[in-house]
C-alpha cells in the first residue's frame, strides 16, 4: 500500500509509527482503531480480510457515473444546426483576427489580405449570430413555446386539442357499444 504525501512528511520523524497507524485506520471502515497488543492485532487480522473483500465487491459493483437530469433542455436541432455554424464562423474570424493583428505587426505583406478577410469574416459572423436568433424565434413560433396572441402555435395547438377531444369521445361511443352489444344482458342501469 502506498504513503499519502502527508504519511511521507510524518514519516521520518515518528520512524515509520505514523504511516502504519494511518494506514491502519484508512482500512477500518467504521474509523475504529484497532486494539493495542500482539495478540490484538491476530484477533483483528481475520475480520479485516472480510472486510477488504467486502470493499472489493462492492468496488466492482460500484458504477462509474451517477446520471443527473439536465438543467436545462436541448436546444431544437435547426437552432443547435444555427449555433454550431455560429461558433465555427466567429472562431474563424478570431483566428483570422490575430493573424491579422500579427502580420501588421511583423510588418508581412499578408497584414492587407488579412485585415480585408477579418472585416468579412467579422460580417459573416454578425450573420451567424443573427442567424441563430433569428431560427430560434422561428422555432418558438412555430412549435408552441412563445405564448404571444399573434402566435400560430396557439392554433395549432387548439387543432391537436380538438382532434384528441374527437378521437377520445368517437373511442368512448365504441367501447359503450361494444359493451352493450357483447354481454347478453336486456337492461342496463
Amino acid at each position: 500500500m502506498s504513503m499519502g504525501t502527508a504519511e511521507r512528511r510524518r514519516a521520518p520523524e515518528d520512524g515509520g509509527a505514523a504511516g502504519s497507524t494511518a494506514r491502519s485506520v484508512r482500512e477500518a471502515p467504521d474509523g475504529d482503531i484497532p486494539a493495542a497488543g500482539p495478540d490484538a492485532s491476530a484477533r483483528e487480522l481475520p475480520a479485516r480480510a472480510d472486510r477488504s473483500e467486502e470493499r472489493e465487491e462492492q468496488s466492482v459493483y460500484r458504477p462509474l457515473w451517477t446520471e443527473e437530469p439536465a438543467r436545462r433542455r436541448r436546444l431544437p436541432d435547426p437552432v443547435r444546426t444555427a449555433a454550431v455554424r455560429a461558433v465555427l464562423v466567429v472562431a474563424v474570424t478570431l483566428i483570422s483576427a490575430m493573424v491579422a493583428f500579427l502580420c501588421t505587426m511583423a510588418g508581412s505583406w499578408l497584414a492587407f489580405p488579412m485585415v480585408i478577410g477579418s472585416v468579412a469574416g467579422t460580417v459573416v459572423a454578425t450573420w451567424g449570430v443573427l442567424d441563430v436568433w433569428v431560427t430560434r424565434q422561428v422555432w418558438n413560433q412555430r412549435h408552441g413555446v412563445v405564448s404571444v396572441p399573434s402566435s400560430t402555435a396557439r392554433a395549432v395547438r387548439r387543432e391537436r386539442r380538438r382532434a384528441r377531444r374527437q378521437a377520445r369521445s368517437a373511442e368512448r361511443a365504441q367501447e359503450r357499444i361494444r359493451r352493450q352489444g357483447g354481454t347478453g344482458q336486456l337492461s342496463h342501469p
